[in-house]
């Protein structure tokens, strides 16, 4: 499937997400509530079949946090960029997509523990790399390290 037919398709899903285009990937901006839903839909339309996950980050924008999400069908060699962005920057949340591609589990974790951004449902939503009394997401751009003096 083309970028054009994939745009088009992932659009009659999706009526009104925002979209991107790159030289690589087509991207579409979802809302975090759409989120699983739309990644159903992703892995399970035979003619999608986006089987793998490839890449689960997140981003500290300032004024909004992100999870992008790499997407590409083995069967039908085509790919696909998602991100989510959460507004709250107190409690930013998305569910969890590790109940539909297992590759989301450690990476969903990862996010967690150095950026803050919770995944509703995770079966083990705890920190991965620091330690449990740890204080603070360190890949926030409002991140304080009293104790190193890293300063950005």
């Amino acid at each position: 499937m083309d970028n054009t037919t994939l745009k088009e398709k992932i659009q009659g899903l999706l009526p009104g997400a925002e979209f991107q285009e790159n030289k690589q990937f087509i991207t579409f901006i979802i809302p975090a509530d759409q989120m699983h839903d739309l990644a159903l839909k992703l892995k399970n339309e035979p003619d999608l079949a986006f089987d793998f996950l490839f890449c689960l980050s997140g981003v500290d924008m300032v004024k909004y946090m992100e999870v992008v999400y790499h997407l590409e069908s083995t069967l039908h060699r085509h790919q696909l960029v998602l991100k989510v962005r959460m507004y709250d920057r107190e409690h930013p949340a998305a569910d969890t997509v590790c109940d539909i591609w297992k590759t989301a589990d450690f990476h969903e974790r990862e996010v967690f523990d150095l950026l803050g951004i919770t995944f509703n449902h995770h079966p083990d939503m705890r920190r991965i790399f620091l330690d449990d009394n740890w204080k603070g997401h360190p890949l926030r751009k409002d991140y304080v390290d009293e104790v190193n003096i890293v300063e950005l």
